[in-house]
């Protein structure tokens, strides 16, 4: 229905059904894993309602010039990213806010400034859109920011929000906004996405993508895989399928990649966990195929105990990342934590 939209017909048809009606809902929080599709439908849905699509895909944040953007102010000092707030706006009537700095968190200054923009009334058309990408990364005081334009938006204003994790936003948040949630795509899907975009090892890209076409199109197979290893590592160390001096290694590997954000090994680890424990219940519908014999014989080692222990040892430190935790000593932790149970 969107042009160049692959998935998730349910939200497709539910915001066809919006613009139709001409009943457009002012708060709209669209949620779901990552790359699936959340901030590309906005885009889609905002120049079904504003027009000029090619300047409001000038804003995606994948493109090279505003990845490149984003990675660059994390050099930044604080105070001159808080004096000059991130946000994203080639048309404009349509703003893009995006996570900031090193820890890539929806600052205080950004949500100050979105509620002064928030006062200017359209200069073309009705309405004026405002895309918070991943807003389940402000802080407590950014959202209260937030907060204070949902609860009187102008009526011009659309306010659309993305995020994994709708419980890492306030109640207050959830509560004043439609939720869409976005679900991971079927195999039948992702193979129609691999061939219109035409990707290279598509199979492959499917089987670790978890039914995600961001994930699919974006992955870096090699570094997956180096990454994937590591963790790989860690948890047979942790269970004792291995000795510690095998970690050592790793780990010094690991200390000397600073550039590398410890948010990707956190997700490996989750997908790895998951597949422990499919496996150790006796399912077959693992992500990571191609170790299936290694996961295999480590599910035979470990508990479901251990397991539970494992997960609730990644969530805390998924839970610290925004304390900026060094990699290495968040690693080497857990994997002593996982030896001591």
């Amino acid at each position: 229905m969107f042009e160049n939209f692959f998935g998730n017909l349910h939200v497709q048809n539910t915001l066809e059904g919006m613009i139709a009606r001409r009943r457009i809902q002012q708060t709209m929080l669209f949620a779901g894993l990552e790359g699936l599709g959340k901030a590309t439908l906005a885009r889609r849905f905002a120049a079904r309602l504003l027009g000029s699509p090619e300047k409001i895909e000038q804003d995606d944040l994948s493109l090279p010039e505003n990845a490149n953007a984003i990675l660059a102010r994390e050099k930044l000092p604080a105070d001159k990213r808080n004096d000059d707030p991130l946000f994203f706006g080639t048309h404009p009537d349509f703003l893009t806010f995006a996570p900031d700095g090193p820890l890539r968190q929806i600052g205080i200054p950004q949500m100050r400034l979105l509620k002064d923009f928030a006062r200017y009334k359209p200069l073309h058309g009705e309405r004026r859109i405002f895309l918070i990408d991943q807003a389940d990364r402000a802080g407590e005081q950014a959202a209260n920011s937030l907060l204070k334009t949902l609860e009187e938006p102008p009526d011009h204003l659309i306010l659309i929000l993305t995020a994994e994790n709708v419980y890492d936003l306030l109640p207050t948040i959830r509560s004043r906004s439609v939720i869409l949630n976005f679900s991971p795509l079927p195999n039948e899907e992702m193979e129609a996405f691999a061939r219109a975009r035409k990707l290279d090892n598509a199979e492959r890209r499917i089987a670790l993508s978890g039914g995600s076409p961001g994930v699919a199109a974006s992955l870096d197979i090699d570094l997956y895989q180096k990454r994937r290893a590591a963790m790989l590592a860690l948890l047979k160390t942790g269970a004792g399928a291995s000795p510690y001096a095998a970690w050592l290694p790793v780990s010094e590997a690991l200390s000397r990649s600073r550039s590398e954000k410890l948010e990707s090994y956190l997700k490996l680890l989750y997908d790895l966990l998951r597949d422990l424990t499919v496996l150790r219940e006796g399912g077959t519908a693992i992500r990571n195929v191609d170790l299936r014999a290694d996961l295999k014989t480590l599910a035979q080692k470990v508990s479901r105990p251990w397991i539970i222990r494992a997960v609730a040892g990644v969530d805390e430190i998924a839970g610290l990342l925004r304390r900026n935790i060094q990699k290495t000593i968040a690693l080497d932790g857990l994997l002593m934590q996982l030896r001591s149970n």
